[in-house]
């Protein structure tokens, strides 16, 4: 769960540019907060990303217990490239990772959360490099 600032700015980072879907939300007036649940599958087959916006609160402090979220993508760096076509924030290019070779890339929502994306190609030969090494 996240807690977000703006919830409109928040669905529009994760929907339009990260490319999840919106599966539901839902308004609590008497707690005076709404949830919306975002992904990539349904919530029965698939994780999905919880945001939370209290009415009334428009930032948060994010702390030093936050690390970032990661997602696998197919072509980190076309998907670099639609991101700051539509405005959004990328904070490190599309490289390899230090002391490995797994090329990532880190983006920022509205809010400030780190999403690091990994290209799922490279990551894939480099895990089965490594197993097949430790296996040696």
């Amino acid at each position: 769960m996240l807690r977000v600032g703006n919830l409109e700015e928040s669905k529009k980072f994760y929907c339009d540019l990260l490319g999840m879907k919106l599966y539901r939300q839902k308004d609590y007036p008497g707690g005076e907060f709404t949830l919306a649940f975002v992904g990539y599958g349904d919530e029965a087959d698939h994780s999905v990303i919880e945001l939370t916006y209290n009415w009334g609160t428009d930032h948060y402090d994010i702390g030093d217990g936050y690390g970032h979220i990661a997602l696998g993508v197919d072509d980190i760096y076309g998907t670099c490239d639609q991101i700051k076509a539509a405005g959004g924030k990328v904070t490190r290019e599309p490289g390899p990772m230090k002391h490995g070779s797994t090329v990532i890339a880190f983006v920022q929502d509205p809010d400030g959360y780190k999403i690091e994306l990994i290209q799922l190609s490279t990551h894939s030969s480099t895990q089965e490099k490594e197993t097949a090494t430790a296996a040696n």
